[in-house]
């Protein structure tokens, strides 16, 4: 089993669907927003013609009003990638979201939810904001404070959720890393900083020409504002404020660079603490060869 990671806009779709097509193999999406219905040129999702026919799983599977939930994709990932194994190929997993990452490679129990208790705190989270639940974490589990954003609401009340039904530190249940299947390989694609950025503002150039605008006014008529995960998308959310005309477009596309430039740097801060990546320049000519050599 194969995984290709790295910050978003280093070539990972490329990568994955050479590596399917050189070894027999299937792809799964573990991109969190590509799992929606719709959300197709802000996730830069690969269209058929990019796919060169390896069969792609995962994608397209959520509606925009459902909350993602990664327990849930972890027996979705499951069954793609015995799915796959049982007709003969080689699951070769694709997509920047680490925790789905790890919820398809690792040996991981994620606790449940206990629908009061959320209600409450969600609830609150309306009332109060993100700011006071995350200054009650940070006294609850210093450790998980560190490594969530005061304004992920989502986040901080999720994790604020399972300290209150498990009564340990939410910290506690993200274990070591263990792969699920030893056969496992993990591939990171390493792009210099300068690099990256420019990467970024070109990838928001093309999508803004793609028709990124349309899409998000199309899903805004499928419920996408009311989505609590889908409409905090990097691109979707700026648009949605560009939509309901607190921001002009030109201020939607710059604040979409800049989220996404600061989401390139916690994804590389996430998948820097995993000692199994073996990284690769993203550029480098015989970078399909590199990468067979690893899955050798």
């Amino acid at each position: 089993m194969i995984s290709v990671a790295g910050p978003t806009a280093a070539g990972k779709s490329d990568l994955a669907v050479d590596l399917a097509l050189r070894l027999g193999g299937e792809c799964v999406n573990t991109d969190s927003m590509q799992l929606y219905r719709g959300m197709d040129i802000g996730t830069a999702k690969l269209t058929e013609a990019e796919r060169r026919g390896v069969r792609h799983h995962l994608l397209d599977v959520w509606d925009v009003t459902k909350p993602a939930s990664v327990a849930e994709y972890q027996g979705m990932s499951h069954d793609a990638i015995a799915d796959i194994r049982a007709r003969g190929g080689v699951p070769v997993l694709v997509g920047g979201s680490g925790l789905y990452i790890r919820a398809a490679l690792d040996v991981m129990e994620f606790p449940g939810t206990d629908p009061e208790v959320r209600a409450r705190l969600e609830a609150e989270l309306e009332e109060v904001g993100s700011g006071v639940l995350y200054a009650r974490l940070e006294e609850a589990d210093p450790e998980a404070a560190k490594k969530i954003l005061p304004s992920n609401g989502r986040r901080v009340v999720r994790a604020l959720e399972v300290i209150e039904i498990t009564g340990r530190p939410f910290t506690a249940s993200l274990p070591e890393h263990l792969y699920r299947d030893p056969q496992t390989v993990q591939i990171g694609l390493l792009v210099p900083r300068p690099e990256l950025d420019q990467r970024i503002a070109l990838r928001v150039d093309r999508m803004w020409a793609a028709g990124l605008v349309e899409e998000v006014r199309e899903l805004e008529g499928e419920g996408l504002r009311e989505g609590r995960t889908a409409s905090a998308a990097l691109g979707y959310a700026q648009v949605l404020r560009h939509l309901s005309g607190e921001w002009t477009q030109e201020q939607a596309k710059e604040e979409t660079v800049r989220a996404t430039r600061r989401f390139a740097r916690r994804q590389e801060s996430w998948f820097r603490r995993d000692p199994r990546i073996q990284w690769l320049p993203y550029d480098a000519p015989d970078l399909l060869e590199r990468a067979l050599r690893i899955c050798a």
